[in-house]
């Protein structure tokens, strides 16, 4: 059986350009979620799903996993069940069977130039940030405060401890003693 596990960041991007050619997928595993966690409830039930003899393809490397250790457990774990993992931008296979030695290499290689890749756009939307919180200071405020402090004070007052206060207002205990 081949299984395809197509994976995009976020709700707003589109799924279609990943394997769009790839003739007789029999299922597809989908989802719209960041990979920088391992868990992916489509990514848990795909690796659940396939059995000995299947081939899991996916689009890219870095659909399938963030950073090295992610990715090469990922490969690792499908190919112990069996799985031959295939990604097609890389023109790259894996299974247990026909370990390659350039082929492991190049997963190695690539999955490093894709973490660092990541690395380096996080610091960039860092610094900008940065920047624009430095010029705009006005529009950096962070979120509005939704709980009056002289509500919290009117009920300290009325005896009540840090506990019922917060539960009350629905609010964190840390946020009462902050406000107090």
């Amino acid at each position: 059986m081949r299984v395809a596990y197509r994976r995009v960041s976020t709700e707003d991007q589109n799924l279609d350009r990943q394997l769009a050619d790839q003739p007789d997928i029999d299922r597809v595993f989908e989802e719209k979620l960041s990979g920088a966690s391992r868990n992916r409830a489509a990514l848990e039930e795909m690796i659940g799903f396939v059995r000995e003899g299947d081939v899991v393809v996916v689009h890219s490397l870095d659909r399938l996993g963030r950073d090295i250790r992610d990715l090469l457990n990922i490969v690792n774990e499908l190919n112990d069940k069996g799985v031959v993992v295939e990604f097609i931008s890389e023109r790259l296979r894996f299974s247990r069977h026909d370990d390659d030695p350039l082929a492991r290499l190049q997963l190695h290689m690539l999955a490093s130039f894709a973490e660092w890749e990541r690395a380096i756009a996080k610091r960039r939307q860092a610094e900008g940030i940065a920047k624009a919180k430095a010029k705009h200071p006005e529009k950096y405020k962070g979120r509005p405060a939704v709980i009056d402090p002289s509500e919290v004070r009117a009920l300290k007052e009325a005896g009540l401890g840090a506990s019922e206060i917060a539960k009350r207002l629905g609010i964190g205990r840390a946020s009462v003693y902050r406000l107090l």
